[in-house]
C-alpha cells in the first residue's frame, strides 16, 4: 500500500536488525522501498541487500557530505557500471550540503567547488543512463537549483526532505521535478513545511522516511524505520483534508512514474 521513496537501509544503525525492520515495514503495509546510497561502498552494500528483497530498489550516488571520498575519474566509471544493475532505479543521493564544515584538507570555497564538480558529473551520468535523480539540499538552495535546472530537459529530480515554501517548489514543479516530505511534516512546529504539503498539487510530491533519521510523530526522537512512512502519509492526509488512501494513491503513482524498474 505505502511507498517509502527514501530509506537508508545500509545505514549502520540497521546492521543488527535489518530483517526485523523490513518485516515491520511489510506488516505496516509498506509495499515498496527505495534505498539511496551515500558512497560507492554503501551502494555495493545496498545492492547486496536488494538482491534478496523483491520490494527494495536502489539509487546509487555520492552524497555531498561524502564527496571527499572521490577524486579523479575512476569513481564515476564505477558508478556508471553500478547504474546498469537491474535493481537500480535512480541516481542518488546527490546534491550540495553547506551546513556541515568542510573535511580536513578543504577550504570552504574548495569544498563547495568539489561538491559542485561531483554533483555535475552525476547529473551528466543520470542523463546518459536515462535515470532520474534524488537530490539533497542543505543551506545550498540557490547553488543547487542553478546546477540542476539546466538538466530539466533530460532528467527529473526529486528534492528529498523538502522544507521550503510553495513559492520555492513551484518553479521546480513546472519543469517536471518533484518534492518529497519526511516525518518533519508531522511535527507541531512544521510551519511552512506543513503549508507546502497542504498546497502542493497531487502530482507534485512523494513521501519518505529518510530512515534512520527524522522519525514522524508519534515516534519522534526514536530511530526512524520504513514502517513509519505510514504515519507521514496520515499526517499529510490530515493537512490536505484528504483520506489517507488518496495520499497513498497519488504518491505511489508519482513514485512509480519517477523511479525506473517498478511495475
Amino acid at each position: 500500500m505505502f511507498f517509502d521513496t527514501h530509506t537508508h537501509l545500509a545505514n549502520k544503525q540497521f546492521d543488527h536488525d535489518l530483517p526485523a525492520v523490513l518485516e515491520r515495514a511489510r506488516a505496516a503495509g509498506i509495499k515498496r522501498m527505495v534505498a539511496p546510497a551515500t558512497d560507492l561502498e554503501n551502494a555495493r552494500k545496498l545492492l547486496a541487500i536488494a538482491e534478496h528483497e523483491p520490494d527494495v530498489r536502489v539509487a546509487v550516488g555520492i552524497h555531498p557530505c561524502d564527496a571527499d571520498t572521490v577524486s579523479g575519474t575512476a569513481w564515476i566509471d564505477e558508478l556508471r557500471e553500478l547504474s546498469k544493475y537491474p535493481k537500480i532505479c535512480a541516481i542518488g543521493e546527490i546534491g550540495l550540503d553547506y551546513f556541515h564544515a568542510p573535511p580536513e584538507g578543504f577550504t570552504l570555497d574548495d569544498w563547495k567547488a568539489h561538491q559542485a564538480k561531483v554533483l555535475t558529473a552525476q547529473l551528466e551520468l543520470a542523463a546518459e543512463a536515462k535515470l532520474n535523480v534524488i537530490l539533497h539540499n542543505r543551506e545550498s538552495w540557490d547553488d543547487l537549483t542553478a546546477l540542476v535546472l539546466p538538466f530539466s530537459d533530460r532528467i527529473r529530480g526529486v528534492f528529498h526532505c523538502f522544507t521550503g515554501t510553495m513559492e520555492q517548489a513551484q518553479p521546480l514543479l513546472e519543469q517536471g521535478h518533484l518534492i518529497s516530505f519526511t516525518g518533519i511534516v508531522s511535527f507541531k512546529n512544521a510551519g511552512v513545511i506543513a503549508e507546502t504539503a497542504r498546497l502542493v498539487p497531487a502530482n507534485g510530491y512523494m513521501i519518505e522516511t529518510d530512515a534512520p533519521y527524522l522519525a514522524p510523530v508519534p515516534h519522534r526522537g526514536k530511530r526512524c524505520e520504513p514502517a513509519y512512512v505510514a504515519d507521514t502519509a496520515r499526517a499529510i492526509a490530515g493537512l490536505r483534508g484528504e483520506a489517507v488512501e488518496q495520499v497513498v494513491a497519488d504518491t505511489t503513482r508519482n513514485a512509480l512514474d519517477f523511479f525506473r524498474g517498478w511495475n
